[in-house]
């Protein structure tokens, strides 16, 4: 199969730190190509994904990111380029809706934000001639009138990231410095427990700078230690000494990749039941889903669990291998159908949101 991936223009894939989508599309790219088949990825031009890229972009520009002109130059070229495939998968927000795609190749997009209210009409009118990917249940319940073509999870490239041994004595949060995060309640969790807290987080917009130095910077104390953003080396040894990740969320995050790459180094997860932690962790084998209150009690019960069994649950469930043979059992269906007519969500999109939910 020959298979255009589209991501925007603002980060490269893989991201040298934080970029959860990017991070995602590198190892689906890896794995399809492992498998066999035929990648071209639309990415910024100093990306070092080793597949195929198309020609002619500039390097990553995170200054600009979010900037219309930015992301419609990038879609409208990469597109160009993605006359000679059978499916493209479009991982950006407008390029679903460029009204001119190459004629005969279908085109599916993964959501892989919050699916808000302010998102739903965007997505309605893709799901017309676009197969719509959502990355957990939780996220594409958020919308009832939403047809969603299928339901895939996440997964990481396991070679990569070691087992650790959760000898260090603390606990970690990794994330963005924000509210949503669950930062404050990580902090708060990790005190009550009275074990230390290291922190890694990505700090880099006003709103991220200012939350930093106006909430968090204030409480901190001699409990806790903050190591700002690292490199995922970096962040891998960090998770695989920990005793356990906090993950206190407190929105519907849709996916949560952080919490399979701790699981993937050993180390159990602790979260708050909102999103999709709840399809990720395993309560009482992974790690512990519960209330903030109820994670402190949690983190004395850590010791019970074992490291083996978080690193085989992402084996079996999370691997980018498992994403990958998810993805192209989804493209070769809509292929198919898109073969015989057009894809506006009929049979093929209702069999998978049943298959999925």
């Amino acid at each position: 199969m020959r298979i255009g991936l589209i991501v925007g223009p603002w980060f490269t894939v893989p991201p040298e730190k934080y970029g959860g989508t990017e991070r995602v599309v590198d190892a689906l790219a890896r794995a399809l190509s492992d498998a066999g088949h035929d990648v071209l990825l639309a990415t910024a031009a100093d990306s070092t994904c080793p597949v195929p890229q198309v020609p002619g972009f500039g390097p990553a520009a995170p200054e600009d990111l979010g900037q219309a002109f930015s992301e419609l130059g990038h879609i409208i070229k990469a597109y160009s380029e993605l006359r000679d495939v059978d499916i493209i998968h479009d991982h950006t927000l407008a390029g679903p809706l460029y009204a001119h795609r190459p004629p005969g190749i279908p085109v599916v997009t993964t959501i892989h934000g919050t699916l808000s209210p302010i998102y739903a009409p965007l997505y309605r009118d893709m799901a017309q001639d676009t197969g719509i990917i959502a990355i957990s249940h939780d996220q594409c319940s958020r919308i009832q009138d939403l047809e969603i073509s299928a339901v895939i999870h996440h997964g990481i490239d396991l070679s990569a990231v070691s087992l650790g041994r959760g000898a260090g004595g603390y606990v970690c949060f990794v994330g963005r410095m924000c509210p949503d995060k669950g930062l404050m309640e990580a902090v708060e969790i990790a005190r009550a427990a009275d074990v230390p807290l290291r922190i890694a987080a990505k700090m880099h917009a006003p709103d991220e700078l200012a939350y930093f130095h106006d909430v968090v910077q204030p409480a901190m104390g001699i409990n806790e230690e903050f190591l700002g953003e690292l490199s995922d080396p970096e962040k891998y040894e960090l998770m695989g000494d920990a005793m356990a990740l906090l993950n206190p969320i407190q929105w519907h995050e849709p996916f949560g990749l952080v919490m399979i790459e701790a699981l993937a180094t050993g180390t159990p997860v602790l979260a708050t039941p909102i999103g999709a932690a709840p399809e990720i962790v395993r309560h009482g084998v992974t790690g512990f889903v519960a209330s903030t209150g109820e994670l402190v009690e949690c983190v004395g019960r850590i010791p019970d669990l074992s490291r083996d069994a978080c690193r085989r649950s992402v084996e079996k469930s999370f691997s980018s291998q498992r994403m990958a043979a998810d993805h192209l059992d989804f493209y070769a269906r809509v292929i198919e159908q898109f073969r015989g007519r057009p894809l506006p969500g009929g049979d093929l999109l209702q069999e998978n949101q049943r298959q999925a939910l």
